[in-house]
């Protein structure tokens, strides 16, 4: 059997008719033909994900700067010990 795939568009529109609440899980996974194992996941995932949407962006952005702060960094110690081993292989 063939694992189905479905788009993001499609995901998010189900996960939003389970948080809705109006309707139950059995009765969304006979509407949408996907299991309700599925749905539950999507709906926690949605849960989960959605304080993300209204985080703010300079906080997005700190985040974003001390990643590369942290890349340079590592890249520059990479360099050092590659230039120690260049010198003393003799190369």
């Amino acid at each position: 059997m063939e694992k189905r795939k479905f788009s993001k568009e499609f995901k998010a529109k189900v996960a939003l008719a389970a948080l809705k609440g109006d309707k139950t899980t059995a009765e969304l996974s006979s509407i949408y033909e996907v299991h309700s194992s599925v749905i539950t996941r999507w709906a926690k995932q949605a849960r989960e994900q959605l304080a993300l949407i209204f985080s703010d962006k300079d906080e997005k952005e700190q985040d974003k700067g001390k990643l590369v702060e942290d890349l340079y960094k590592r890249i520059g110690e990479l360099s050092v010990e590659n230039d120690w081993l260049k010198k003393k292989l003799n190369l």
